[in-house]
C-alpha cells in the first residue's frame, strides 16, 4: 500500500473586521468635535485660565434678557476666597470665562459648582428642564502676559466676532467692570459681578502683553492691520484667537 504524502494546511485568512484600523470607531455627531474626556493638565496658582461653555442645541440665545440675567446673577455668586470668576462675555450659544483658582481641586469645584448653578438657573429662566451645557468645558492656560492680554480682548470683545459689532464695550460682558480700557468708559452703575484678580499676570502682568485694550480691536487669528473706511483710518488689532 503507497504511502500517503503529507499535505500542507493553508493558514486562516486574514480577518477583515474588528480590530485597530483607519477610519474606525463612533463618527462625531456634530461638526465641532466634542471636548476629550482626557484627564486636565496640573493647575498651576500663578496663570488664569480662560474657560469655554457651549449651550446645548435648540437653547434659546444666552444674550436674551431672562437668560443673561440668570448667567448674571450665578456668575456674581460664584467666586470664592479659592476661586475667581474675574471676566467674562455671553454670546448666542456660548459663554467665555477667565478665572483664577489657588489650587487644582479649587479651580474644579468652582467651575463644576458654577457650571450646574448656572444650568439651574438658566432652565429655570427659560422654563425648561434637561442639558443645558452641550459638553464638559474647555479650559486653556494662559501662562504669559502676551496670552493672558490676547485672552482679555477674546473674551470681552468677542461679540465684535460673532455679531459684527462696532467697537464699544458688550453689554452682556463684563466689560463696563475692567479698568484696563485705553479710553475708560463711564462708571458702572450695577454691583460689580466678578472678583479682582489676584494673580500677577491677571492683574499687572498683561499690560506688558501690548498695553491698556481699545474697544477697536478685535478678536480673530492674523496680525495687526489698518482698514479705510470713508474718510476715516480705523486700526483693527487682531489677536490669536484662544478657541
Amino acid at each position: 500500500m503507497a504511502r500517503r504524502l503529507p499535505r500542507q494546511l493553508a493558514l486562516p485568512s486574514p480577518r477583515t473586521w474588528g480590530g485597530r484600523r483607519d477610519g474606525a470607531g463612533r463618527k462625531p455627531s456634530r461638526a465641532r468635535p466634542d471636548v476629550p474626556h482626557a484627564r486636565r493638565a496640573p493647575h498651576d496658582p500663578r496663570h488664569p485660565v480662560h474657560v469655554t461653555l457651549r449651550a446645548a442645541r435648540g437653547l434659546k440665545s444666552l444674550r436674551s434678557e431672562g437668560a443673561f440675567t440668570s448667567l448674571l446673577q450665578a456668575f456674581s455668586i460664584a467666586s470664592r476666597e479659592d476661586f475667581r470668576v474675574t471676566h467674562f462675555s455671553v454670546q448666542t450659544d456660548h459663554v467665555h470665562l477667565i478665572v483664577e483658582a489657588n489650587s487644582g481641586d479649587g479651580l474644579c469645584r468652582g467651575l463644576n459648582g458654577l457650571t450646574c448653578r448656572a444650568a439651574r438657573a438658566l432652565n429655570r429662566a427659560l422654563d425648561r428642564s434637561g442639558p443645558v451645557w452641550a459638553d464638559r468645558y474647555h479650559a486653556r492656560a494662559l501662562t504669559t502676559p502676551r496670552e493672558v492680554r490676547n485672552g482679555i480682548v477674546y473674551v470681552l470683545l468677542n461679540f465684535r466676532k460673532h455679531l459684527r459689532a462696532p467697537p464699544c464695550i458688550d453689554p452682556r460682558s463684563s466689560g463696563a467692570w475692567f479698568d484696563g480700557w485705553a479710553h475708560a468708559p463711564p462708571a458702572a452703575t450695577q454691583p460689580r459681578p466678578v472678583a479682582l484678580p489676584r494673580t500677577w499676570l491677571g492683574s499687572v502682568g498683561w499690560q506688558r502683553g501690548g498695553g491698556p485694550v481699545h474697544v477697536r480691536e478685535v478678536p480673530g487669528p492674523g496680525a495687526p492691520r489698518t482698514s479705510q473706511k470713508g474718510a476715516e483710518s480705523r486700526r483693527d488689532v487682531r489677536v490669536r484667537s484662544m478657541l
